[in-house]
């Protein structure tokens, strides 16, 4: 982009048209699972969003979903935002430990109540959504928010004018709820992951429309809000926000989608890994001798060693995986289409990513899964094969399919090795800001693959860049409807992909640093290189080093060859720690660090309402005769 360029859309200065923008969010997508990045999973209508943009082979987000959501709304850390955990794992420590030992090693007891750790977007930042809307955009959401419970968090207090949010982590994507006979309890690792909550403009939605599929309804609702801003005659650009909560499990998709795999995986994850690194290697997504991380999965039986009927099961829960992202897609190209029949998608940047890596935990090896939730799976629940994906079934795939789709990566979802946040992207650019419009590099045509490392919170500023729309505090000084919010620590793609009078090879400078943390999980990289700090079982307790240029699958570890360049990496990593106010829950994240204590008792403190006994019947009155934080024991462990 051009100096004079540069200067006008940092003035606020807005191009002759303003472009549109929309931004998909899959929940728990692997890498490879749409057939543009390698899968064999039916996408045609991301695929031609590809076709007419750019692949990102090097793009990363957060190792879980709540603060992925967070960077992408403000352009900053997640740590700084609000969301340095995810609520419920800081809630309860049990949450994210599929061993008694890890629970209690890696107790989140020390980030409880500690800025940064609220639960929700605080008020360091301020929202993409609100300052487009100050600029006169139309701001749309239809979708996953997780970015706080209460109607108070909701996203209609955070910039957006037209929403319908799905609120928790995840639910049942049919809103089914089980009748609970005599004094049975929904089981605590439940209890936020079966009612599908909702808001909608500011208000809880007591009643889903009939009939409900999760992603079908967020289809509906956008297309909807889209066609309304049509009959009304509003010129406003739009900002739409278009977060699916699949495919997050419980796998759950509709029939007509799950009858398109049938038989597809009857070889189990090991064979279907193999086939799409091939596809990938065809592709360009990855180099032909690209050596694979093994796979890590020790908690869970081989495909050999199952029995005929446990493969049955298995392979029959990746085909209702492959349902749900086929349904995305579909979801996809009926709002793609829209726009394109109302010739707005010229003008339009769209993007499509994944909140983090596929999902592998195998959560019947959890303490807090086994016993009551199983048994309340097996009295409530219809986990027959002909019945899984249906709204009554609850299941999930395991480590091996995870693997299968974050290959040649390291692991998975909630680990910050590169299978937990390196995730798939794509974007169509509007007409003004297309490299392939405006004679840049080849490998930046309509199509091509880019290797250039990038993250979520580069979202944000190449959004606000690309409306002409300055952020109220470009050095961390400046206040946002009277209080102080702080800068982006993203960076604007727009000198990358328009710059033709340069060589603009990268979004950001080699000397960049990014870091990664999640409970007790942590990661920083610099140019080529990448420390990762994994605990036991799946890791070594220690920070390892590598060289992702030359082993993309964090294989070989140089930490005793180059123990000089790991010294310097964890003094980068002391710095982010500081700069961003991340709570280590491990001496080797912050030795130097005083001890914390608990801020706050375990299970009681999370901002939410809606689960205690009474809430879901009158939530407005509950508000008024009840306290606004967290649940003592038994509360809200009941409603169905």
């Amino acid at each position: 982009m051009s100096e004079s360029k540069a200067s006008s859309a940092t003035a606020g200065a807005p191009p002759p048209k303003r472009p549109n923008f929309l931004v998909i969010v899959a929940d728990d997508l692997g890498f490879s699972d749409l057939s543009c990045f390698g899968g064999e999973i039916r996408t045609p209508n991301l695929d031609k969003l590809a076709r007419n943009g750019l692949r990102f082979t090097d793009f990363h987000a957060a190792a879980a979903c709540s603060p992925s959501r967070a960077m992408i709304m403000t352009g900053t850390d997640h740590h700084i935002a609000g969301l340095g955990n995810l609520i419920e794992w800081t809630n309860r420590s049990d949450q994210n430990a599929p061993s008694e030992g890890e629970s209690k090693h890696w107790s989140t007891a020390p980030q409880r109540g500690m800025p940064g750790y609220e639960g929700y977007l605080n008020e360091k930042v301020v929202a993409l959504p609100e300052l487009l809307r100050d600029s006169g955009y139309l701001t749309l959401m239809a979708g996953k928010w997780h970015l706080g419970l209460t109607p108070e968090r909701f996203p209609s207090q955070r910039g957006f004018e037209r929403s319908f949010a799905h609120l928790p982590a995840c639910s049942n994507h049919y809103g089914y709820e089980p009748q609970l006979q005599g004094r049975d309890q929904i089981p605590g690792f439940m209890t936020m992951s079966f009612i599908a909550l909702h808001s909608e403009d500011g208000a809880y939605v007591k009643e889903l429309p009939k009939p409900w599929y999760s992603s079908n309804g967020y289809g509906d609702k956008m297309l909807g809000y889209l066609q309304e801003r049509q009959e009304q005659h509003d010129e406003r650009p739009f900002f739409a926000y278009y977060p699916f909560t699949a495919p997050h499990w419980p796998l759950q998709a509709p029939d007509e989608y799950i009858a398109h795999y049938k038989g597809v995986y009857d070889e189990g994850p090991d064979v279907l890994r193999q086939q799409r690194l091939q596809r990938m290697k065809e592709l360009g997504l990855c180099a032909e001798d690209v050596e694979p991380h093994p796979v890590v999965a020790d908690e869970v039986k081989t495909w050999a060693e199952m029995t005929g009927a446990e493969q049955a099961k298995s392979s029959k829960a990746m085909e209702v995986f492959a349902a749900m992202v086929e349904c995305i897609d579909s979801n996809v190209g009926r709002v793609v289409d829209y726009l394109e029949e109302t010739r707005e998608l010229d003008d339009t940047f769209v993007c499509f990513m994944s909140d983090n890596g596929a999902e592998g935990a195998a959560y019947e090896a959890y303490p807090i899964v086994q016993g009551s939730m199983i048994q309340h799976l097996q009295k409530y629940y219809d986990n027959s094969l002909e019945n899984l994906g249906r709204g009554n079934s609850f299941i999930w795939y395991g480590p091996r399919w995870a693997q299968a789709a974050t290959a040649p990566s390291r692991l998975y979802k909630a680990y910050t090795t590169e299978g937990g946040v390196r995730v798939p992207f794509l974007a169509k650019f509007p007409t003004a800001f297309d490299p392939a419009a405006t004679g840049e590099q080849e490998k930046k045509k309509k199509g091509g693959i880019t290797n250039a490392f990038s993250t979520v919170m580069d979202l944000a500023p190449t959004i606000l860049e690309m409306a002409g729309v300055p952020h109220p505090s470009p050095d961390g000084k400046g206040t946002y409807q009277g209080r102080p919010v702080v800068s982006m620590r993203g960076r604007s793609m727009v000198p990358f992909l328009t710059d033709s009078s340069t060589t603009t090879s990268s979004i950001h400078p080699a000397d960049f640093i990014h870091g990664w943390e999640t409970c007790g999980r942590a990661a920083l990289r610099r140019g080529d290189f990448k420390i990762v700090f994994i605990p036991a079982p799946k890791g070594p307790e220690k920070w390892q080093l590598y060289n992702l240029a030359r082993d993309p699958g964090e294989v070989h570890d140089l930490a005793e060859q180059d123990p000089e360049r790991l010294g310097r990496m964890v003094k980068m990593w002391d710095r982010y720690v500081l700069e961003t106010g991340v709570v280590p829950l491990a001496p080797a994240l912050g030795e130097w660090m005083e001890a914390m204590e608990a801020q706050m008792e375990e299970d009681v403190w999370m901002e939410y309402e809606y689960w205690k006994d009474g809430a879901r019947a009158a939530p407005e009155k509950f508000r008024r005769e009840l306290p606004r934080f967290g649940r003592r024991e038994g509360e809200g462990e009941g409603e169905g």
